[in-house]
């Protein structure tokens, strides 16, 4: 990948009454960033930035997003148009290819993807060493990891073939892994891909459908799965895209990095967060309970945070919270779901979140986790299946960004540095004499 950074000008830095020089680089769009590639070789200094929240770990020209303005796009298209106009393997090619592709470019890659959505017949004998109640996180975990002893072929990341290859097939096979993870949790027979289904269709009929009557796929929810299959496919250098990178800058093979990026996902204060907050929807369970629980949110003191709202990135409301609130009302719609008590819980808050002056001062909009458990318990999802349905969509973009990093010719290994506050250096002590 070619730098498209632009030298600005520099900044300067005076330290113990010497003067240091900074290059100032502007990208695109969004904050300008300092170069400080050099401060330790010439002043002897790390910067410190615990979370890396002031800090560009990479160049990157996949995704931007303004969280003052509440702007996500993909490739420069706004996430909101895509969700609306697009589908999930369109927006696949454009998050790995930078561009939208012609209609022969699409039916190719469409084509090349349904191909590779089988697994190994020995694969399965990774889900049946699982105990039943595993987390379906943790098998996906496992057997994402496993994808290498299986397809070892497509591991060299130094060849751009077999790069292309793995990420087809990991796009690909995705749904499958997923759809036996939730077959196995709850015990029923793995279901078969087939080829003739789109994306989101096949997954919906991996899980649902049984060996004594087949899944008929209801577009409407075939149409909202695929949505928020785009809706979470990238979002930038948040922790699992930033340990997809981290893993890679190693030289790992794609499927192990890929199985790190899961990992980083499951953590409740990532990719759980819409669970957390379909339990939060529960707790209070109905209306006119929700003063009660705003007045707790609002109190310094007490522990109840409101979950679902506010966002690490955004300062506005959530660009995919539009989209994902619509699709609630499409999914609950076709479902004939006209009075679920979680929804008239979710619109309540929402009403208050956006008029009353504590949330709107402290911009605590609606995010998309908010709408997103909604949706998928209605469609039958447990909410132990939600991370795995986040995971699956967003293998594209660490897949994308997995790419980026490895054509960067500036990308070094990750080595993080520190602010060393341990004891110095002192003599061993026998045991005999502590």
């Amino acid at each position: 990948m070619k730098s498209k950074a632009e030298k600005k000008g520099t900044a300067q830095l005076t330290l113990e009454g010497k003067t240091y020089d900074l290059p100032v680089y502007a990208g695109s769009v969004g904050p300008d960033v300092i170069d400080i590639r050099t401060l330790y070789r010439d002043a002897g200094v790390f910067t410190y930035d615990p979370g890396f929240t002031s800090t560009a770990s990479c160049e990157s020209q996949i995704t931007y997003i303004d969280g003052d303005k509440g702007v996500l796009l993909y490739r420069g298209y706004p996430i909101d148009q895509l969700a609306e106009q697009s589908n999930f393997i369109e927006v696949a090619y454009l998050l790995m290819h930078g561009k939208l592709p012609s209609a022969s470019e699409l039916e190719t890659f469409d084509w090349t993807i349904r191909r590779h959505t089988m697994l190994h017949d020995q694969f399965d004998q990774f889900f049946r060493g699982y105990r039943r109640d595993a987390h379906p996180m943790a098998v996906m975990v496992g057997t994402v990891g496993a994808l290498s002893a299986f397809y070892h072929d497509s591991t060299d990341v130094n060849d751009p073939q077999a790069r292309t290859i793995a990420s087809h097939r990991m796009i690909a096979k995705m749904p499958t892994i997923a759809a036996r993870a939730f077959k196995y949790s709850v015990g029923q027979p793995f279901i078969s891909p087939r080829n003739e289904l789109d994306y989101a269709s096949n997954f919906l009929r991996m899980c649902f459908a049984v060996p004594a009557e087949d899944y008929k796929v209801s577009p409407t929810l075939a149409r909202a799965m695929d949505r928020i299959f785009i809706l979470h496919a990238d979002h930038e250098q948040n922790a699992s895209t930033s340990t997809v990178r981290l893993a890679g800058s190693s030289g790992a093979n794609p499927f192990a990095c890929i199985a790190a990026g899961i990992a980083s996902l499951w953590g409740p204060a990532h990719g759980g967060a819409n669970e957390a907050a379909l339990n939060m929807l529960a707790e209070i369970g109905s209306v006119d309970r929700i003063p009660e629980y705003v007045r707790k949110a609002k109190d310094k003191d007490d522990p109840f945070r409101l979950m679902g709202f506010g966002h690490r990135v955004y300062k506005n409301y959530d660009p995919r919270a539009k989209v994902m609130r619509t699709t609630c009302h499409e999914v609950l719609g076709e479902l004939g779901i006209k009075d679920d008590p979680l929804l008239n819980v979710a619109m309540e808050l929402e009403r208050i979140a956006l008029e009353d002056e504590y949330f709107v001062e402290k911009k605590l909009y609606p995010n998309i986790d908010f709408y997103s458990g909604i949706t998928l318990r209605a469609m039958g999802f447990p909410t132990e299946m939600f991370t795995v349905l986040f995971a699956l969509a967003r293998t594209v973009g660490w897949i994308a960004q997995w790419s980026e990093m490895i054509e960067d010719p500036s990308q070094k290994i990750g080595r993080p540095r520190q602010i060393f506050t341990g004891a110095n250096e002192r003599a061993y002590v026998p045991v005999n004499k502590r």
